[in-house]
Order: C-alpha cells, then sequence, then structure tokens
C-alpha cells in the first residue's frame, strides 16, 4: 500500500495563491501543477482514505459532516484570492501524477469553467409563501348542522391555501424572472421540505445565481424594493460558485 493518497479539493489557475488553510484530517494542503492549472489537494492516509474505506466512511454521518466542513472550507479559503472549480467531496488518487493526468485530460473544460466564474460569486435565493390574514369570508355557521358545517369551513380554509399558494409560485416566477435578469446565469433547484429549510412556510423557489460585482448589486436591489404580501425571500451568500463551476455544464 502508499505511504499516502491524494485527496482533491479543487481545480484554480496555476499562479493562484494557496491560503494557509487546513484540510480534511488536519492534513496540510498544497498544489499539484500542470500546465497553466493546479489542483488542490492533501496527502492522506491511505487506511483512512482507501476505496474501501471511504465507502465505509460515507454511512458514518458524523465523518462526512466534518469531512465535508473540511473540503468547503478549504474551497472557500482559496475562493478568497481568485476562481475555483470545487472538485466532488471524497475524490482521492493515488499520486500526483494521477492527479496531473486528470489536470491534463480535462485541461480545456477546467480552464472553461474558471473563466465562466471569473470575478463572480454565487448567490443563493429561497422564497417562501408567505401567510396571507384574511381572504374569503367562511361560509354561515348552520347550528343545526354541526358536522356539515365543519366540513364546509375545512374546505374554503384548504381553497383559500391553494389559492393562495399559487398567487405565491406566480410571483416567485416573476421574482424569478428579474432576478436571473441581472445575473450571468442561474441555476434552480428543487424546493427544501420545511425540515430542511427550518421554515413553516413553504418553499416555492430555491435558486442559485452568478453575478459580477455590478449583478450582486442588482440583486441586492431586487431583494430589498420588491413589495409581494405573498412572498418572503431570503439572500444568502456570497459563496464559491459551487453550481456554476461544474464540468457537466461544457
Amino acid at each position: 500500500m502508499a505511504d499516502s493518497l491524494v485527496y482533491v479539493y479543487a481545480v484554480t489557475d496555476a499562479t493562484q495563491e494557496l491560503p494557509a488553510v487546513t484540510g480534511v484530517d488536519d492534513t496540510s494542503v498544497r498544489q499539484v501543477v500542470s500546465g497553466g492549472l493546479a489542483a488542490v489537494v492533501s496527502s492522506v492516509d491511505p487506511t483512512r482514505f482507501s476505496e474501501e474505506a471511504l465507502r465505509r466512511s460515507l454511512e458514518d454521518l458524523q465523518w462526512l459532516e466534518s469531512t465535508a466542513r473540511a473540503h468547503h472550507g478549504v474551497v472557500a479559503a482559496v475562493a478568497q484570492s481568485g476562481p475555483v472549480a470545487p472538485v466532488r467531496l471524497a475524490t482521492v488518487y493515488l499520486d500526483d501524477d494521477n492527479v496531473r493526468a486528470l489536470l491534463d485530460d480535462n485541461g480545456p473544460a477546467f480552464a472553461a469553467a474558471l473563466d465562466r466564474i471569473r470575478g463572480r460569486t454565487e448567490w443563493g435565493v429561497k422564497i417562501f409563501a408567505a401567510p396571507t390574514p384574511g381572504g374569503a369570508e367562511s361560509p354561515a355557521v348552520d347550528d343545526t348542522r354541526p358536522g356539515t358545517s365543519y366540513l364546509l369551513r375545512r374546505r374554503a380554509e384548504r381553497d383559500r391555501a391553494a389559492r393562495g399558494l399559487q398567487d405565491a409560485v406566480a410571483a416567485a416566477e416573476a421574482a424569478h424572472g428579474d432576478l436571473a435578469a441581472v445575473a450571468v446565469a442561474s441555476r434552480r433547484y428543487a424546493p427544501q421540505d420545511p425540515r430542511l429549510s427550518g421554515h413553516r412556510e413553504e418553499m416555492v423557489l430555491n435558486a442559485a445565481y452568478l453575478v459580477d460585482e455590478a449583478g450582486a448589486a442588482a440583486l441586492h436591489r431586487l431583494i430589498e424594493d420588491r413589495d409581494e404580501p405573498t412572498l418572503r425571500l431570503e439572500l444568502t451568500g456570497p459563496w464559491a460558485p459551487y453550481s456554476f463551476a461544474t464540468l457537466e455544464e461544457q
């Protein structure tokens, strides 16, 4: 067995400065360079990062959380000084030569990904359906038929909620159109379940936007100025542009 394996975090320009940052398993982070590209890597213990060990570890939520935090921490730190194309979590190679082969084989795709995000950041926008007070009047109560009156009230409440959600979805689509217009690119994701989002309101839009400095300012203005009683907008970022630096976009 080799003395160490090579864990890959991301690909950057070869000239990009590497910050002082600790990687997975408290390892030192370094670069493997080929041509105009550099892979940001760590040398890791083969007993902990072999293919078999990783299969076991990826089922360990505590290990997965700590490794993901370290992985994303490296990417975020490197992104402070230039464009970064993140590599999938737990990507491990046998040695530096194999990493150089990765850079050589995918050089044009990596270069295109870096050019696409150069000078740009990613912002996330989540839109929730805001509860609307009032609404249609409830059916009149018939004291002689309490069961029927209850069912009519429940049906009216469901209909009112459905109409409110439809209005919120339409308003969110309009908001997304405005936000995407000031972005270089946008990407939509499936709305999160309330148990994941941490909000009781239903999420009606979950999107990411790639913007330059002017676009970021415009994005903020659109969020701050939007007056939509049916919506609640949440802006997060800036982030390293994970959503837009993938090779799959080529």
